[in-house]
Parts: C-alpha cells; structure tokens; sequence
C-alpha cells in the first residue's frame, strides 16, 4: 500500500498558496482537489506550480466565464478536470464529485434541491458499480461543495447540507468526503467528522493530508 499526498482547497484564495514559493514548498504534493467557490486561475497557479493533477468542483457561487489579469477569459481550470457527476481513478486513489449547495434562488445554476441533487447522485452509480467490481470497492474520496445534512452544515438555507449524502455515505462507503463552502473562523468548529466508515472533513480554506491508495 503507498500514500497520496493530497492538497484540498476551497472557498478563498490564500496569499501563502498564491505564492511564488508555492513551487519549492509543496513538492511531495501528489494531487491537488479543488472544492469549489475559487477561481480557475487559482486552481489552474496550484496544479501549474506543484506539478500535480487538478481534479474539481464547482461551488454556488463559481460557473460562467472568468477573467485573468490581462483580460483573458477562462471557462474551465488549463489541465484540471471537473468531476461534477463522474468518478475517476487518479493515483490509484478512486474519486467521484458532485457541485453546488442547497437551492436558495429559483433556477440558479449550481445550487439544487434535494430531489435535484439526488438524481445528481443516481447519474454515478453505473460507475460506481463498475468500481466494485473492477478494484473491490466503490469509492475512496468523495469531493462535494456542500456538506452532508448534519455534518459541518448550518440552519440557513445557503448552508444546509444534502441528506441524499448520508444514504450516500452509508451505501457506497468511501474513506473521505471532502467538502467546502462552510467557513470557519474559530478554533473549537468542529472540521473532521466521523459518519459510519467515512471521514467527513471540511478543507475550508485548505487542509494537507495522505490518503492511503491501492
């Protein structure tokens, strides 16, 4: 068994990544995942300066065209791939992705209702069920934006998490869910959760660790 040094971000661009010495820094970083609410050039600096494989969400605030400094507009993160509905094998690490946060505005895009998200959801069990028979197992990270219903998320509408997680959790049993979207700013907020096999884990605005692969 080896280790995936994975580097996860979300939500806010912080000043010691977006660094020229980012490059020297995080050399052991094996992938970076991204978690949604940041901009592509941030994720696109990360992946370019690490040298590592980019894979990502959107959050509910991200989607339509962004601009660089020098005016260039930017659809998508050069070189990373957005996992929203899919699974993927980087590393020997199994990864799958859904976007967004609960629906606080009609027909906005990237947020979605529970009914909404749970066909999200059914759009990856083909794959999944492929996993299991393919490696012996469904899931090793799943990578959202929103947390589950319970678990990290809040009262209000925004930040109410998914129940459709928690079935999730429960039936495909990956090691991690890694979300964003709920900030943090003090030190007794409960970050890491355990949820039956699965370690929930709120990377807000960035978190280091290894993962076990293979």
């Amino acid at each position: 068994m080896g280790y995936v040094k994975i580097l996860a971000v979300s939500d806010r661009v912080m000043d010691n990544l977006y660094h020229s010495e980012t490059r020297g820094k995080y050399t052991d970083v094996d992938l970076v995942i991204g978690c949604g609410d940041l901009p592509y050039y941030y994720l696109d600096f990360l992946s370019s300066a690490i040298d590592a494989p980019m894979v990502y969400v959107l959050g509910n605030h991200d989607g339509g065209e962004q601009h660089t400094s020098d005016g260039r507009i930017l659809t998508g993160v050069r070189g990373g791939v957005n996992i929203h509905a899919r699974t993927v094998r980087e590393g020997g690490l199994l990864l799958a992705g859904l976007e967004g946060s609960m629906r606080y505005r009609p027909h906005a895009p990237l947020m979605y209702s529970e009914r909404e998200m749970k066909q999200q959801v059914a759009r990856l069990i083909p794959r999944l069920l492929w996993n299991k028979q393919r490696y012996g197992r469904y899931l090793d990270i799943l990578v959202t934006h929103s947390p589950p219903f319970g678990i990290h998320d809040r009262k209000d509408v925004p930040h109410t998490g998914f129940n459709v997680f928690r079935s999730f959790m429960r039936t495909f049993r990956p090691r991690y869910l890694l979300h964003g979207h709920i900030h943090i700013y003090r030190n007794d907020v409960p970050r890491v959760t355990q949820f039956e096999d699965t370690t929930v884990i709120n990377v807000y605005p960035y978190r280091l660790m290894d993962c076990e692969c293979g």
